[in-house]
């Protein structure tokens, strides 16, 4: 390149940079902008959302409807990376409970029981609890009974939301003690 001129092609004489330009206008000038389309299908890109994590004070106690109830849950002393291999589907389940049409306290006896016979047969299970669209203002209240029941067991070791081809957060894969 020779200062502000440039080569178009190997030998040939050196162009003004603005030279592309003019010729561009010069195209481009009798062109005229469609009118829009009177159906209007063309449809604006939805907007992009990011999840904030909320930082809580050491001092608080969240409970599984608090912030971060999404996150999933560890029993304490158990490392954090199980959770992201949970989530992952790294640990296929060996079984699940579907809890749908059940009553808060039949799912909940149903949970303990499937909990307590399939702890020394399987290390992962998958419980469907639905995400409570038919209920009253949308909240499952089967998806928060079963998770505080799950925080409570012995056997629970961790839990998170199944990956989106077993039920995405109508379903809750559980990391149980051998």
């Amino acid at each position: 390149m020779m200062g502000s001129m440039t080569r178009s092609s190997k030998g040939a004489k050196p162009t003004p940079p603005d030279a592309g330009a003019d010729h561009l206008a010069q195209a481009m000038a009798d062109v005229v902008p469609l009118a829009p389309d009177p159906r209007g299908r063309v449809r604006a890109a939805p907007p992009v959302t990011t999840r904030h994590k909320a930082t809580l004070p050491a001092s608080s106690s969240a409970g599984p409807d608090d912030v971060g109830a999404d996150e999933g849950y560890v029993t304490p002393g158990v490392d954090r990376r199980e959770l992201r291999k949970l989530k992952r589907g790294d640990y296929p389940p060996g079984d699940g409970l579907d809890l749908h049409a059940q009553t808060a306290a039949e799912a909940i006896a149903n949970v303990k029981r499937f909990i307590d016979s399939r702890r020394h047969r399987d290390r992962c299970v998958c419980i469907v609890h639905g995400r409570g669209l038919h209920s009253k203002g949308n909240v499952s209240i089967l998806k928060t009974r079963v998770r505080e029941c799950l925080r409570r067991h012995a056997a629970v070791l961790a839990y998170a939301d199944a990956p989106r081809t077993d039920g995405g957060s109508g379903a809750v894969y559980v990391l149980l003690r051998k």
